[in-house]
């Protein structure tokens, strides 16, 4: 059970100290299944650490000399194990990363990379390279190794109400079931859905046939005449934009020349979130936007 590799690692392997590398502050995961940490530690005591961690070297200057220590990179699951197989050393692979800024990058790439995160840790991450270091949906996928698709489907996620991220993250929800709950704009609704799925176990299709109906009620409850204008391919286009550089739902709503953008959002941290990008961009919030 040792953690899956991708892509594979390559350079020297040397033995180091467990109590001399320092845990990964920037893990994407939060939790770890100890009866899987066992599983792994019983495997390591037969077989060894069959994939080195990653670390980077630290240096510091002490009056007696140099003190150096490790940051672990990835590998965090074998390490914790090979703690508890009573390991003195473990076999690592040294990054030579100077900049914290760097070394934080690297770190965060590297496990989602190589760790089976589930789906709100992986949306984190793709969120923490964006907004702390600046990197959009594409260059992130180019990073990952993943389509812009998969991340901004992933990033959309955290745009649900923190009680189905949860729902997610603990596996109560699917993945697809979460994004089909994206569909539903009226939050009241999308909450009686989610407590639906999960109170009779409904399938995906199940999902869907809810929202059509949904959705077929909500079309003959709209005014019929004197509204907003049919979206056009430009402005469908221009959303799409909004969406991956916010990676938050975006509606575009024109009315002749003029119109209104929405962003939705569903906590106080995404808004000022949401926010921050936005002055980020633009040196202040763009007129015509509705938070």
């Amino acid at each position: 059970m040792n953690d899956t590799v991708n892509p594979p690692i390559s350079g020297p392997v040397f033995l180091i100290e467990v109590t001399q590398i320092k845990p990964n502050p920037n893990q994407p995961r939060r939790d770890f299944n100890e009866d899987q940490l066992r599983e792994l530690a019983n495997s390591i005591r037969e077989f060894g650490v069959l994939q080195p961690i990653i670390v980077t070297k630290i240096e510091r200057e002490t009056p007696t000399g140099t003190e150096v220590e490790y940051l672990l990179i990835a590998g965090e699951r074998r390490l914790m194990a090979s703690k508890l197989a009573g390991l003195e050393r473990i076999p690592a692979i040294i990054r030579n990363v100077s900049l914290d800024k760097e070394r934080l990058e690297l770190a965060i790439v590297e496990n989602i990379q190589r760790v089976n995160l589930n789906p709100i840790e992986s949306a984190r991450a793709y969120s923490r390279l964006q907004d702390e270091f600046k990197l959009t949906q594409r260059e992130i996928a180019a990073r990952i190794g993943k389509s812009r698709e998969v991340i901004a489907n992933g990033m959309r996620l955290l745009s649900l109400p923190q009680v189905i991220q949860d729902a997610v993250a603990e596996g109560k929800l699917s993945e697809s079931q979460a994004r089909l709950l994206l569909m539903i704009e009226d939050i009241p609704k999308q909450q009686a859905l989610f407590e639906e799925i999960i109170r009779n176990n409904l399938s995906v299709r199940e999902v869907k046939s809810k929202i059509a109906i949904l959705k077929n009620e909500a079309e003959k409850a709209m005014p019929q005449a004197g509204d907003m204008a049919p979206v056009d391919p430009e402005t469908i286009a221009l959303q799409r934009e909004l969406e991956e550089a916010l990676g938050a739902k975006v509606k575009v709503e024109k009315a002749g020349a003029s119109g209104k953008i929405t962003i939705n959002f569903h906590s106080a941290e995404e808004m000022y979130g949401l926010v921050q990008r936005l002055k980020e961009k633009h040196g202040s919030i763009p007129q015509g936007f509705s938070l």
